[in-house]
């Protein structure tokens, strides 16, 4: 049975981290890699009105130097960032219009549903007003990409079963963490006959460069493969999956990528199986056993982020990238009106109630290494 993007090719290219030059986008490069993408059969862009000079720099690079019809375009709205009516987050796409000179989107996104952000949409109705401009021939196909809980994305699939597709953070580091659950929320998307646009497969870069011991087991697996290919292809090989995206940052990067997706028709058995032993081998690396619950959190009096800093420290454990793990701490704790660990008055109420029986208190004080 077909299915919504079953005709395009496996690899996006994601437009978040385009190459740089003396601070600005760097549109000679971006060009280049347009070029090689298309060339090598490959269709699907995604930008966003969120991404900094990104719809700008696609248009030169694409909009205005290839047909229309030649390519797929998308971008999305971000209610939740500084509207406070309903027309400053709907005028959002006509921002995004202007900026891709598009004329229309192949595929339109509600930006980053989840936690305190979904209201947004609800408030200002964006749903209502993407089914809209879909009727006026502006967009193709409307969905939304999703960071939260399972359990969340089953009340807005439910609630809103006109969405076309869902795009999620999946890749084989994450496939049964608790806190971005992966696989159950590819679960619930196939569940309601969604495919799935997947994001983040290389977890930011992380994957390019895992623990030691895990890129032993890949590269003894294949000498000649990159090891960030694995985690493109194990995205890749899901089933319903419209597109994988990748970030990519410079033509080194996308020829990379090109030369293992341009053929790519699912993985061997074998491959499959380096990559379970890949999973295991991260699994074996000691980690504050979190799972998120945030059953401490309803019970600390000083409000501080604990699951968010044990996410940010277990980040630091398995990839030792000081600055990644800092951004995650600064988005987890500060960026959710939590406080910091150093804020602990080690009064042991959420070691009480924590069903991994941590020692939170000790556990707190660690997290001073993520700290400037």
């Amino acid at each position: 049975m077909a299915y919504l993007g079953e005709d395009i090719k496996k690899l996006g290219f994601g437009l978040m981290r385009l190459p740089q030059k003396d601070e600005q986008i760097d549109i000679g490069q971006t060009k280049q890699m347009v070029d090689e993408f298309l060339k090598a059969g490959f269709t699907y862009f995604d930008t966003a009105w969120a991404y900094a000079g990104s719809e700008d720099a696609i248009r030169q690079a694409l909009v205005e130097r290839y047909p229309r019809e030649t390519f797929q375009l998308a971008t999305k709205n971000a209610a939740w960032i500084n509207c406070k009516t309903r027309e400053e987050a709907i005028a959002q796409f006509d921002t995004s219009l202007r900026q891709t000179g598009a004329g229309y989107f192949d595929f339109y996104l509600l930006h980053n549903l989840g936690e305190s952000r979904t209201h947004f949409f609800d408030d200002f109705d964006l749903w209502s007003f993407v089914q809209e401009k879909k009727a006026e021939g502006l967009i193709r196909h409307v969905g939304f990409s999703f960071h939260s809980t399972p359990e969340e994305l089953e009340e807005i699939l439910t609630a809103h079963p006109e969405m076309e597709f869902v795009q999620l953070q999946i890749n084989y580091a994450d496939w049964e963490s608790y806190s971005i659950a992966s696989r159950r929320c590819y679960e619930v998307a196939r569940a309601h006959g969604k495919p799935v646009i997947i994001m983040e497969p290389v977890k930011g870069g992380m994957l390019a460069n895992p623990p030691e011991s895990v890129q032993k087991i890949l590269k003894d697996a294949e000498p000649e493969s990159s090891v960030a290919s694995w985690a493109v292809r194990f995205a890749a090989d899901l089933p319903g999956i419209i597109t994988v995206l990748s970030g990519m940052s410079s033509l080194e990067q996308m020829q990379d990528n090109l030369s293992y997706m341009k053929d790519f028709t699912g993985l061997t058995d074998m491959q499959r199986e380096t990559l379970k032993a890949a999973q295991e081998e991260l699994a074996r690396i000691p980690l504050i056993p979190c799972t998120t619950c945030n059953y401490c959190a309803k019970v600390c009096p000083m409000n501080i982020g604990i699951s968010g800093s044990f996410y940010a420290m277990n980040y630091y454990t398995l990839y030792r990238d000081l600055g990644a793990a800092q951004w995650q701490e600064s988005w987890l704790v500060g960026g959710h009106e939590k406080k910091g660990a150093a804020e602990c008055i080690k009064c042991g109420k959420c070691e009480q109630v924590c069903p991994q029986h941590i020692h939170i208190r000790e556990e707190l004080e660690k997290v001073a290494v993520l700290k400037p």
